[in-house]
């Protein structure tokens, strides 16, 4: 009799061990969202449209050549930045998980088989394998810690690996990946011959957790843990960016503010909080703990986003947080993402959800445009009229590809994996942490959710199976929520963790309704960026306003809200109307400069002050997640109520 073929580790991204059964993860293809509402219509654009645009670009960007001549096979220059190989590797991941997502189908399996083969050329024997030393005979491998990126260029590879072998019981990656992994062990493992090194930018911390969880090969996670422990010695040196630059500012123990490079700062949280998890490290945990306040609670944008200064990419100072200087990397954003996802794994707690959903919905989501082939790499939250898109990193409308394009790829391989993210649980206890019409499979239970959330807060889910207890995330910015089981319906009663439980079984009818009213957010009093302006926000999804809605002859910067019209849903689902007022144009002659003496009350109504013309307009708000791609112009998120008080 043969032996039985080896069930497949689960397919997903973290496989790490939630702190409840109902924190167990889901494989990526356990939920399978509808392709008509917005998860599931975003999932078919990444599968239709930014996948094979992703595949196109990694050929004419110099991304396959470079690999193809250290592989003996051609002669072009080397192109690109130095971890060029990782857009390849990330890339490949993204693959992998739409071949969990949809198995019946793999139309770039013979392009990954390709891929695979030609790094397996490239690599040299001891199992090194980065394009940019081995196409430059004057360069050595692991000289620059600092700059090199070989280490973040395996981790992405490793993550490509998993998620290959995960999906398709493939291993030919895999072969490809633990060799350089093995060579890493070698170099920077406990008692290696580097034991005082490790990578200027994090991200192979995190990969060496999964692949010691994949592998169950103790010295990859031994690894990361040597490398957490050594960051913040300074053996990276200095220059030209300061040490926070590369995360080497403060040991990871003592570092309890998120500073310097955001991407950097969030991949290193997610991997240290896996290795954490790992180790059973309550001390880091809680240092992380303190890490995710400073980022999330002084300075995140009401987006999502991360990251306030161009400089560096970096966060700024608690609370600042200037709108029209926002970098908020796209890339950031993913990992703050993934930083979330592995601490609402650890705690339970739906805050975590909350932050995951409201950069997916606005920060994420903005960087591509609805054809699915243009991408913004920074994602600020307010364009000047008169903008100099001239640079790519701050370019005035999404681009199709970048000098660094580390976004893209990294855009394709997270929503290929969207499904890992939207459930939690066992066939007899689960959590909804996501909101999408779709199905959710939990052994012998499934889950038919109804939604067409995020711009209805009614989610309805039938439960097939024996499912006992099902927990609803209540989001934060929920108020008067109920929840109805077999037609009772009742306020949610919320637990401490942020979610409404709800006993069922099998044949249970179960509706959540998150009443969305449109929201008039103030910005904290420190920002001082925003003081007198006030956000849009309906239900996660937050809106902004749009050069091309305003009438013939209006300028944005001239607009200010009238809050005395209350802001209503528009036409559809997705826009909102406000009043507005507008400043008299030519109010500040040239002569007067940039700053001018007032004797206005304030006291006086705003319509009835020097400058604002009598009459009121209408405004349309549209998702910040939609901006930019009807046309080019002017936007704002925040938007001054008050001349004198504006503080852009």
């Amino acid at each position: 009799m043969p032996n039985p073929t080896p069930a497949l580790p689960l397919c997903t991204p973290v496989d790490a061990s939630g702190t409840a059964p109902d924190l167990t993860p889901l494989a990526v293809g356990a939920v399978v969202l509808d392709p008509d509402h917005e998860l599931g219509a975003w999932q078919r654009l990444n599968r239709e449209q930014t996948i094979p645009h992703v595949i196109e670009r990694l050929e004419t960007s110099g991304v396959l050549d470079n690999l193809r001549r250290v592989a003996g096979e051609g002669d072009a220059d080397y192109r690109g930045f130095n971890f060029a190989d990782s857009d390849l590797h990330k890339t490949l991941e993204a693959i992998a998980w739409e071949s969990a997502r949809v198995p019946s189908n793999l139309p770039w399996e013979a392009f990954t088989r390709d891929a695979t083969a030609l790094l397996a050329r490239a690599q040299r024997e001891d199992g090194y394998l980065y394009s940019h030393v081995q196409a430059h005979q004057d360069q050595e491998p692991w000289r620059d810690m600092r700059w090199g990126h070989e280490l973040y260029v395996l981790g992405h590879l490793i993550q490509a690996a998993v998620a290959r072998e995960r999906a398709t019981g493939e291993g030919d990656l895999m072969a490809v990946a633990r060799r350089f992994a093995d060579l890493a062990v070698a170099e920077f493992g406990p008692g290696a011959s580097r034991p005082d090194a490790y990578c200027g930018h994090p991200e192979i911390e995190t990969a060496l957790v999964e692949l010691y969880r994949h592998t169950g090969d103790r010295s990859y996670l031994d690894t990361a843990v040597a490398m957490i422990d050594r960051r913040g010695s300074g053996a990276l040196g200095t220059g030209p960016f300061e040490p926070a630059y590369h995360q080497d500012h403060l040991p990871v123990r003592d570092a309890h503010e998120a500073t310097g490079h955001a991407v950097r700062q969030l991949y290193l949280a997610a991997g240290v909080t896996d290795a954490a998890v790992e180790t059973g490290d309550d001390a880091l945990l809680a240092v992380l703990g303190d890490v995710w306040a400073s980022a999330h609670g002084t300075k995140a944008y009401v987006t999502g986003g991360m990251g306030a200064r161009h400089k560096d990419e970096s966060f700024g100072d608690p609370y600042e947080l200037p709108p029209d200087r926002a970098y908020a990397e796209t890339c950031a954003s993913i990992a703050s993402f993934q930083w979330d996802w592995r601490m609402l794994l650890v705690t339970g707690e739906a805050r975590f959800a909350d932050t995951m959903e409201t950069a997916l919905y606005n920060g994420i989501a903005a960087s591509t445009a609805v054809d699915g082939r243009h991408f913004f790499y920074s994602n600020p939250l307010q364009m000047r009229t008169g903008h100099d898109g001239a640079s790519e990193y701050s370019p005035s409308e999404r681009l199709d590809w970048f000098a660094c394009a580390c976004c893209p790829p990294n855009l394709a391989r997270l929503v290929a994996s969207l499904g890992a993210y939207v459930a939690t649980g066992t066939e007899t206890t689960a959590r909804l942490h996501l909101y999408g019409q779709g199905e959710v499979r939990i052994g012998a239970t499934t889950l038919s959710v109804t939604t067409d959330y995020p711009w209805d807060g009614r989610i309805e889910v039938t439960v097939d199976g024996p499912l006992e207890t099902l927990a609803l995330r209540v989001p934060a910015w929920s108020s008067g929520a109920t929840v109805e089981l077999d037609g009772d319906a009742r306020p949610a009663a919320i637990d401490p963790d942020g979610f409404a439980r709800v006993a069922t079984h099998d044949g249970a009818r179960i509706v959540l309704t998150l009443p969305m009213p449109v929201d008039v957010l103030d910005p904290h009093p420190r920002v001082d960026a925003v003081r007198g302006c006030v956000a849009l926000r309906r239900g996660p999804v937050v809106h902004c306003i749009e050069q091309t809605d305003l009438p013939a002859g209006v300028t944005l910067e001239d607009v200010r809200i009238d809050l005395s019209v209350p802001p209503r849903v528009g036409a559809g689902v997705t826009a909102l109307r406000v009043g507005a007022t507008v400043l008299a144009q030519g109010v500040v002659r040239p002569s007067e400069g940039l700053a001018r003496a007032t004797a206005i009350a304030r006291s006086s109504p705003a319509s009835a002050r020097s400058g604002m013309l009598p009459g009121r307009i209408a405004m349309r708000a549209v998702p910040y997640a939609r901006w930019a791609n009807r046309a080019r112009g002017a936007m704002r998120v925040w938007i001054p109520t008050d001349e004198e008080d504006a503080g852009t």
